[in-house]
């Protein structure tokens, strides 16, 4: 995407620099670069993952197994989005953190690049650590440029940062699945770690655009906190290392034994978070209101992301084996699926940002209950709409490329009611104690949507049976629905947050 750099027309002293990005502060260009490419790596990576675990040349594992690693990983990504956000606010600050993730997640894509089964897990665990760490941090920074959650560009801002994710989302299973798919997993593999590489690069060539406060540690720890907190970790550590050890010496150890704690964890932590937060006796009555609201927004958005990410695990598994992937007899690799969702994004983001605004004029945008209803509403008609090339397969025959593509499509308009919005929606109503940990609980409810997925492929629940999938798109709508009906007590514990 080509830059638009002007003059910058708006007050002096607005965070970032004095220039402008499509007429938002100069910071966001680096952020969106940061962002792009680290996005290009991951999705690259991720596109590969599913059809690798399932294919002969690959782990050759089961179609459930390779659903539950998919999914257990990509909950872990965004379960460590915590921790991160913890690391930018109490040890470097969120500008350091981004920098140091950047090199964590390079050196898990190149270690999956080895051609070995047992560097491939540590590798996926490296890639998990370094994105737990940027993703809060760096949607922070994008917060920080604007003068307060009341600057009327703060939406668009995320508007446009959520295309930077897109491009480089749309770009790599393109590039990286096709030399995965049709030359060599390993070498797809590596080209991820180039992309991160490249984004590293520009991060730390203009950082100089970003707002001062994005250096700032905002709370600390004292040297006893890191005393203590170093003491906790090591005690942690060795317990999993003496468990393991045991269950790998006595032959017990299965792939479960990995799979089912972090499932879980997945799981229970959210909960454990949020309850954290909303007890925390420093939060003043403002602040416990907006966390009330703020549990709908995130239970909503947890039975959103279940569904929708199984378009990367479920979707994809289902393309690759009972699909006619193939347009006007032209065969695509599979991959190539996992970019849909990302140019319709680039091409209907605009769209809806504009829509927003023109409604906002009028005094008629829809409140964020209202788009967070019909996101899930949406999500559920795309399952919904899974049913039929599911009939078709069971029927014995191939399903036509562009039922997947439907169905991407109608998931794509949900996730840009819901996701954008959603990003947003937290930094204002963040309480100042978890500034940076806030975004790190928004990412929490893709951790429980995803953990979700993954308890119930290890439960040998097959994901592509007609009936599961009816009833996953049941339970969307329903929620949907439930949420709009509570709409006005929800507003009211937003207080002045729209």
């Amino acid at each position: 995407m080509a830059s638009s750099l002007t003059k910058d027309s708006v007050t002096p002293g607005t965070p970032g620099s004095e220039t402008s990005f499509f007429g938002h502060p100069r910071g966001l260009a680096t952020l969106f670069m940061t962002e792009m490419w680290e996005r290009f790596s991951y999705y690259g990576m991720r596109a590969l993952l599913p059809l690798y675990l399932v294919a002969p040349g690959g782990l050759h594992l089961s179609a459930a197994t390779a659903t539950a690693i998919y999914s257990v990983y990509v909950s872990l990504v965004y379960l460590l989005a915590m921790p991160g956000g913890w690391f930018g606010d109490r040890v470097w600050g969120p500008r350091k953190t981004v920098a140091v993730a950047g090199a964590v997640i390079m050196l898990g894509h190149l270690t999956l690049a080895l051609p070995s089964s047992g560097t491939f897990y540590a590798g996926l665990g490296l890639v998990a650590i370094g994105s737990g760490l940027l993703k809060a941090n760096i949607s922070t920074m994008v917060g920080h440029l604007y003068s307060g959650p009341d600057d009327p560009r703060r939406d668009g801002g995320f508007t446009v940062f959520y295309m930077g994710i897109n491009l480089g989302a749309f770009a790599a299973p393109l590039i990286i699945g096709t030399i995965g798919e049709n030359v060599n997993w390993h070498f797809g593999f590596a080209l991820a770690a180039l992309g991160m590489a490249l984004g590293l690069a520009q991060f730390l060539i203009g950082s100089r655009h970003l707002a001062e406060r994005s250096s700032v540690v905002p709370t600390p720890l004292s040297a006893e906190e890191k005393s203590s907190t170093l003491r906790k970790a090591a005690v942690w550590a060795g317990i999993a290392v003496v468990f393991y050890a045991i269950v790998g010496f006595t032959g017990h150890y299965t792939l479960n034994w990995i799979l089912v704690p972090l499932t879980l964890l997945g799981v229970i932590i959210p909960v454990m978070v949020l309850t954290r937060i909303k007890r925390d006796k420093d939060l003043d009555s403002t602040e416990q209101k907006s966390m009330s609201a703020y549990i709908w927004f995130f239970v909503a958005a947890a039975v959103f992301w279940m569904i929708y990410d199984q378009g990367g695990s479920t979707l994809s598994i289902f393309a690759d084996s009972s699909a006619e992937n193939s347009v006007l007899g032209w065969d695509f690799p599979v991959s190539w699926y996992q970019s849909v969702n990302p140019v319709l994004i680039m091409a209907l983001a605009p769209v809806f940002a504009w829509f927003w605004l023109a409604l906002n004029r009028r005094g008629k945008e829809p409140s964020t209950i209202v788009k967070f209803s019909s996101g899930l509403v949406l999500v559920g008609a795309s399952f919904f709409l899974f049913l039929a090339p599911l009939s078709i397969a069971e029927g014995g025959h191939k399903a036509a490329a562009l039922w997947l593509v439907a169905i991407y499509f109608v998931q794509t308009v949900g996730e840009l009611l819901l996701s954008p919005v959603g990003l947003s929606v937290t930094t204002k109503m963040a309480p100042a104690k978890y500034a940076s940990q806030m975004m790190g609980v928004w990412f929490l409810a893709v951790t429980a949507g995803d953990a979700t997925t993954g308890l119930l492929s290890i439960a040998g629940v097959d994901l592509n049976k007609t009936g599961v999938v009816a009833l996953e798109a049941t339970l969307a709508v329903v929620a949907g629905v439930a949420v709009w009906m509570y709409r006005g007590k929800v507003k009211e514990l937003m207080g002045s947050v729209r």
